[in-house]
């Protein structure tokens, strides 16, 4: 039997690509197992376990020659994809899974293969969790972002340029003036927009521990997309992760501004310059919902509208 032949492309993966990309989106899912295969002779791979996958990328385990387990990790090239391996070599595997190898032109990369199955959500006490994320994230922007990335900058230039458009879309007058009052933000902050290397999606769900006996440290960041910016504009996924267990202390403001105030101090951030940059990650966030949402739907999240209304009140 061929390696193509045997690797079955998840159906979720599949109707992702075939319903977002269209007719490029299912020339790569027809052509993912040959491009597999492929792969597997070329860096020599065996299959190692069934295929997994995020919302984008095929991911295989695999042994390398030598017996040692990785992941083989398929994705196409886009501009939020195309900046992954570049973060990668940049931290070297200080606080992030490892680069092994990587293929340019196709974005397929060789990584160190972690527990899959355990990841900081499964860490039970709320404020322990957050304080391991965040400490995670002091070392990951410590780092310069290098040279090519896509920038916070013209990130918020795009982004205030959609917000006149975007405003009537809403039908509740306080969510309108919420928005402006995040684009004001966005506004102040532009001018000094940062130049670390920003991971822009450190949520609970990528920080997995490595594999048993590898002796690398306890935790290990997954999945950037990455971005040179102010280390504010990373707030906002640790946030609103894990809802449940700010709404379960009974005081949601509160439970709020204690993570903020953790994070900002752990990381050392100007505690005004990280609330503009997590207003403009709300700013972003909304944007985005309201691009996507059906006609007749068009509202903003209510925990980032908490948010956001606490951070203004600061």
């Amino acid at each position: 039997m061929s390696d193509a032949s045997r690797i079955t492309v998840p159906a979720a993966l599949a109707e992702f690509h075939e319903s977002y990309e269209d007719e490029e989106g299912r020339a790569w899912i027809a052509g993912l197992p040959g491009l597999a295969a492929g792969f597997l002779d070329r860096w020599e791979l065996r299959l190692d376990g069934p295929p997994a996958h995020g919302a984008v990328a095929l991911v295989l385990p695999v042994r390398r020659a030598d017996d040692t387990p990785a992941v083989l990790k398929l994705q196409p090239v886009d501009e939020e994809t195309e900046g992954e391996p570049v973060a990668l070599r940049a931290w070297g595997g200080g606080g992030a899974v490892r680069l092994l190898d990587h293929d340019a032109s196709s974005g397929t990369m060789l990584l160190e293969r972690l527990d899959a199955g355990r990841s900081l959500a499964s860490v039970p006490d709320d404020e322990a969790a957050l304080l391991t994320l965040t400490e995670l994230l002091a070392r990951l922007v410590a780092a310069p972002a290098p040279a090519g990335l896509r920038t916070l900058a013209d990130l918020a230039e795009a982004m205030l340029a959609e917000v006149p458009d975007a405003l009537p879309a809403l039908a509740d007058p306080a969510e309108r003036d919420l928005l402006r009052s995040c684009a004001a933000a966005v506004r102040d902050a532009a001018g000094d927009a940062g130049d670390r290397l920003l991971h822009w999606d450190l949520h609970y769900e990528n920080v997995l521990t490595p594999l048993p006996g590898d002796g690398r440290e306890p935790w290990l960041a997954i999945d950037p997309k990455p971005l040179a910016g102010d280390p504010g504009f990373e707030l906002l996924p640790a946030l609103r992760n894990r809802w449940d267990d700010v709404v379960a202390t009974g005081d949601v403001e509160r439970a709020v501004r204690r993570r903020f105030d953790l994070m900002t101090e752990v990381m050392g951030l100007d505690r005004p310059r990280a609330v503009n940059w997590t207003l403009g990650r709300v700013l972003q966030n909304a944007l985005w919902d309201l691009e996507d949402c059906d006609e007749g739907e068009e509202t903003l999240a209510p925990e980032q509208v908490l948010i956001a209304r606490v951070l203004l009140g600061y």
